[in-house]
């Protein structure tokens, strides 16, 4: 079978797309449109918007407190923890380096 040109491809995939398009294009009558607009009105008409926003969360200042309090001693816990690894970390490579001299 024969290659076919760069251009060739592009022509043969323009009137697939033609073939495959053109019945879907003449099916769909132009009157369809405006039906579709006076429908989308209809329904913008009957669905108002609230004039007055709901309220939102109650939220209480205590537990606001609490929540904060607690975040920043989980904070804390987790400070101490990364410090204590690095000096673990610290400590067993200048062990280590200790060694190697020796």
């Amino acid at each position: 079978m024969p290659k076919r040109s760069r251009l060739g491809q592009l022509a043969g995939l323009i009137a697939a797309g033609l073939v495959v398009c053109a019945p879907v294009a003449q099916a769909a009558p132009v009157t369809a449109l405006p039906a579709a607009s006076s429908v989308i009105t209809q329904a913008a008409a009957v669905h108002e918007v609230p004039s007055q926003a709901q309220p939102g969360p109650v939220l209480d200042p205590a537990e606001t407190d609490k929540a904060n309090s607690q975040e920043t001693k989980n904070k804390v816990i987790a400070g101490i923890a990364a410090a204590v690894l690095l000096g673990l970390v610290i400590l067993g490579r200048r062990s280590r380096s200790k060694k190697k001299k020796s």
